[in-house]
C-alpha cells in the first residue's frame, strides 16, 4: 500500500493525469503508514496484529 501510494504521487508529479491520482496516492501512503505502525506497536487492527 505503501509502494502503491509512492508510485501514484511520482505519478502525479511527472505525467499530465488527472490531481485525483495523487489525491489517492497521498492517501494510501497514509493510511499504509498508519497501518504499518499500529502492526509495529502490536495493537490488533481487526482480527490481524500484523500488516
Amino acid at each position: 500500500m505503501i509502494i502503491l501510494g509512492i508510485i501514484l504521487i511520482v505519478l502525479g508529479y511527472l505525467a499530465p493525469v488527472p490531481s485525483i491520482v495523487m489525491t489517492i496516492g497521498w492517501i494510501l501512503l497514509v493510511v499504509g503508514l498508519i497501518l504499518t505502525l499500529l502492526g509495529a506497536v502490536g495493537r490488533p487492527m481487526g482480527r490481524k496484529t500484523y500488516f
